[in-house]
This record gives structure tokens, sequence and C-alpha cells, in this order.
């Protein structure tokens, strides 16, 4: 038996498959139950004791050789697999292309329009103190005009809060910066109000303030001219009488949407006109609130909702949309 062991082991060594079939069918062969090495030992009991010894090292020299040679072969097999499904030449996987928020769009194109009049940009903290959100802007405690912009306090005595409007950064940047200043202040803004399809408790604003030496109404209007024709392509606006606690006099924007279609109705109400900002004249106290002589300096501030004026340019209906993360809605700005 011992030759016959021999015989195999020279079979086991030289043996290779070319499929998994062939692979399986050789463990049958030597491992499975009524296989050669099963059988081996079975018949072990019936050596005679002084042939045990070898006739033990010889069954246990062919199952080595039998588990490394299927080892070998499933390696191999793994590896010719490997090598099949990493075809290099095949095409690279499509990579889905992002895009910009619509938000952001059109924030950067009103930052653009200002820019090309001498407005830089100015950024500040989104959780504010009671002065430079209210206090400053001529909104003392308990007056009537903060029950609009009812926000959300993080902690009192002091007062900290998220901010209800950008204006904190013009007060901050006026407390550092002497006139000629001409800034816009883009960001995100928080206050207190019910969730729908038109208003949000998060949303963003861009506030515009312009101070100099004899700054005018005049000069308020052409500016606001000026941006509506840029960004609308349309020039026909009106200013109608409005309160700001930080500005007088103070105005709503109306610019002519027109009513060329049904969403033109729908959106200006049947009256062609569609507001999209409110402004004013800086009120003199806000100025001496921060160290600006209102006799020598007098300027004007403005300020929108970017969310207003992204649903106007796209027809989006619903302010929710832009806090939803729905990526079929954020799909349609891949162009842009």
């Amino acid at each position: 038996m011992i030759e016959k062991i021999e015989e195999l082991l020279v079979e086991v060594n030289s043996f290779n498959a070319t499929s998994k079939e062939e692979i399986e069918n050789f463990r049958i062969k030597y491992n499975g139950k009524k296989g050669i090495l099963n059988d081996f030992f079975e018949k072990f009991k019936e050596v005679p004791n002084d042939q045990k010894k070898d006739f033990g090292q010889k069954i246990n020299t062919l199952k080595q050789a039998v588990n490394v040679k299927l080892e070998d072969l499933k390696n191999a097999s793994v590896s010719s697999v490997v090598v099949e499904k990493e075809d290099l030449t095949r095409p690279a996987f499509p990579l889905e292309l992002g895009s910009r928020h619509p938000i952001n769009l059109v924030k950067n194109r009103i930052i653009e329009i200002f820019k090309s009049i001498g407005f830089a940009v100015a950024d500040g903290p989104e959780i504010e103190d009671d002065w430079h959100n209210f206090t400053a802007l001529n909104l003392p405690e308990y007056h009537p005009a903060r029950d609009m912009q009812d926000t959300f306090f993080i902690e009192q005595n002091p007062d900290i809060l998220l901010r209800t409007h950008t204006s904190s950064v013009q007060i901050r940047y006026m407390e550092e910066n002497q006139p000629p200043i001409r800034i816009l202040s883009p960001g995100r803004v928080f206050r207190n109000e019910a969730v729908s399809s038109r208003s949000h408790c998060i949303f963003h604003q861009i506030e515009g303030l312009y101070i100099d030496e004899n700054v005018s109404f005049a000069d308020l209007k052409q500016t606001i001219q000026f941006f509506t024709t840029e960004l609308f392509g349309k020039s026909k606006i009106r200013l109608r009488p409005s309160y700001f606690p930080f500005t007088e006099p103070s105005a709503e924007i109306d610019v002519y949407w027109g009513l060329n279609s049904e969403t033109d109705y729908r959106i200006t109400k049947g009256t062609g006109w569609l507001e999209i900002m409110g402004c004013g004249m800086v009120d003199p106290a806000v100025l001496k609130n921060v160290n600006i002589d209102p006799e020598k300096y007098s300027g004007y501030a403005f300020g929108m909702g970017i969310e207003r004026i992204v649903m106007l340019l796209y027809q989006m209906s619903d302010i929710r949309m832009f806090f939803e993360n729905d990526i079929r809605t954020l799909e349609q700005f891949k162009s842009l």
C-alpha cells in the first residue's frame, strides 16, 4: 500500500484544473467521506504494528499534499476571476455631477451686480447679542417692532440669540470702519415663524448699506433701479411708504412683473406689481450708536430675502423645497 500512496502523491502534485468542477471532483476524490484518504485511514487498523509508523507518515504526507494542492487551485481560481472582472479597457463608470444650490446661484448673481457698482461683501456671526441684533438698530428693549422679529434665544442675562437679519453685520462693520462704507451682508437668518409653503423659520437675506457724505434718497432709488434691471430685466419700479425702525424714511420696493401669463396673474394677485425688498435712509440714531456723525454723513440701506427672489426667478411654489435636500429639485440646476 505504501507503493500505492507514492503513486497517488505523484498524481496529486502533477494535477491541474481548468474549472471549478474539476477542483471539486478532485476534493471529493481525496477528501470526501468515501474518498481515498478516509479509505487509507480505515485500512490503517489492519496494518501490522511494525509497519504502522511508516504507513501513518505516508498517509499524512498524502493528506498534506492534497490540502496544499486544493488551496493552490482555489487561489488560482480566485485570481483568474479577478483578472476577468478587472477589464482595464472598459469605459469608466459615469460620475454624477453636482450643482450649486439655487440659493447660492442667485446670491452670487446679486453679489456680482452690486460688486460692479463698488459694493464689498461683509460677514458676521449667526449667533448674536441683543445690542448688535436689536438695540443698536433703534430697537430698544420692549419696542413693539421687536414682535415682528420673534427669534430663538440661546440664553438670557445677557441675551444671546440667533440673528433675525443680517443688519447686525452692518452694525459690526460700522463699529470698526468709518465712511465711506459700501457693503453687502448676505447670510442665513432665523425667526420663530410657522413653516409653510411661503415662510420658514430659517431663510437667507442679503442686505446693502451705503454711508457717505451727501447720500440722498435719489441715490437709493437709482441703485435699486440698476439692480432690478440687471437681475430681472425689468426697469419699472415703485416705492411705497413703509416702516422700519432703523431707516427713516422707509419704503417697500415693487417691480412691475407684468401680466403676460396665468402665473403672472397668480404671483402678483392680478396687479402686475410684485414686492421684492425693503429699503430706506439710515436713521440718524443708528449712526450715533456706532459713533458716526449724522450731521456729516448720511446713507441708505436695503434688504431682501434670497428665497423670495429664487422663487420668482425659477417659478418655485414652495419655500420648503430649499431645505428638504430632495435631489430631484437640485438636479434641475446642473446646467446653471
